[in-house]
């Protein structure tokens, strides 16, 4: 219970992140963030000691239960989420949504490697549009070969994100109601900007 997730917004509402429950108990017992109930109400530690207890998820501590906050709301922090994407091996995983571009497998992620489509050895950059979410056997498949001498067809043409995959990622799946109003921003966003191309 612990480590499962909770959204973060910053003060302006906007899901910026994802933590632990132990991390968000911890910034809404430092002041640094409220807890957001069902209503959008916020809530300080002290007060969200007191909400009702029925049928939620809770945790155990010496003074007795506390409810599990879903969504947390940072004090002081405004940054919007970038448009621009960071280049990192979690920003490809997440784009690809953590499949094998080849044969569409969903291996455990210590199990996946980043695959350049054009190798480095026939002159492939390690750029969005050439790097992709692979599996260990589809990797040792194609080799230092393109994917047409390895007789492998990506799944999905890679592309340089619109927007942070890791928040595509999370939207995709909403395992929290609490969350659905407020990733429903993100995605009126994601769409602004696509329209806007």
């Amino acid at each position: 219970m612990l480590n499962s997730n909770v959204l973060v917004l910053n003060r302006s509402y906007l899901p910026i992140h994802v933590t632990t429950v132990r991390r968000a108990f911890t910034l809404i017992f430092q002041g640094t963030a409220l807890a957001v109930g069902r209503d959008y109400g916020t809530f300080d530690f002290e007060s969200w000691m007191r909400q009702s207890m029925q049928r939620v998820e809770a945790i155990g501590t010496s003074r007795g239960p506390i409810r599990v906050p879903r969504v947390i709301l940072l004090v002081r922090f405004d940054r919007v989420p970038k448009r621009h994407v960071r280049y990192s091996r979690v920003n490809i995983f997440a784009r690809d949504k953590f499949t094998c571009q080849y044969c569409g497998a969903k291996p455990h992620r210590s199990e996946l490697n980043l695959d350049h489509v054009i190798p480095r050895s026939l002159g492939g950059r390690t750029t969005w549009e050439n790097v992709v979410c692979c599996c260990v056997d589809c990797n040792r498949r194609k080799g230092g070969r393109t994917p047409t001498q390895a007789r492998l067809h990506l799944l999905r043409r890679p592309v340089k994100p619109r927007w942070a995959p890791m928040m595509n990622h999370i939207g995709s799946n909403v395992h929290y109601e609490e969350w659905r109003p407020f990733l429903h921003i993100v995605d009126r966003g994601q769409r602004r900007a696509v329209g806007a191309d």
